[in-house]
């Protein structure tokens, strides 16, 4: 069997009764004068104070979920024009540079032609500069990410014109 617990007795429950809470059911109660419900976007709260300064919440109802006017696949979508572009995403994490050092120029620029193997940029990862070679050749439509900036694995970093 099981036994009775501190927080159990606080919350005036029995063992046997005990469930797992639900996010709806957990919300930290404020210790100052101000209402619940002036702090937390729901529609009903019953709080039973057991002392001065101590309030158990008892039940509270979510607001209703939000809707967006806009359906998610469309606010993804990418424009008509841009669905033959090829994106080169970044394989490693890292430091992006454009440069190879801070005194040489660009390896490209937006309309810059690309061959398959040239370098378009260099990835620092733990003090190692990897060079990022283009896997097609093409036009450089758009540069991504700014220069000296953090990127993540599979982020997307050009996209190239094949045509």
């Amino acid at each position: 069997t099981e036994t009775s617990t501190p927080l159990m007795e606080k919350l005036k429950v029995s063992p046997l009764s005990w469930e797992p809470a639900t996010p709806a059911s957990i919300v930290p109660l404020s210790t100052d004068s101000t209402p619940v419900e002036e702090l937390y976007d729901v529609t009903s709260v019953v709080v039973e104070p057991t002392s001065n300064t101590d309030k158990t919440a008892k039940s509270v109802v979510p607001a209703p979920c939000v809707t967006f006017t806009t359906p998610l696949a469309a606010a993804t979508e990418t424009p008509k024009d841009e669905d033959h572009l090829i994106t080169v995403k970044s394989p490693i994490i890292g430091t992006f540079y454009r440069k190879p050092s801070p005194d040489k120029p660009t390896f490209v620029e937006i309309g810059s032609t690309v061959n398959q193997g040239d370098v378009l940029c260099v990835i620092e990862a733990m003090k190692l500069f990897n060079e990022i070679e283009s896997e097609f050749s093409g036009k450089i439509v758009k540069i991504l990410v700014d220069d000296a900036s953090p990127v993540e694995f599979d982020q997307p970093l050009f996209l190239i014109d094949p045509s």
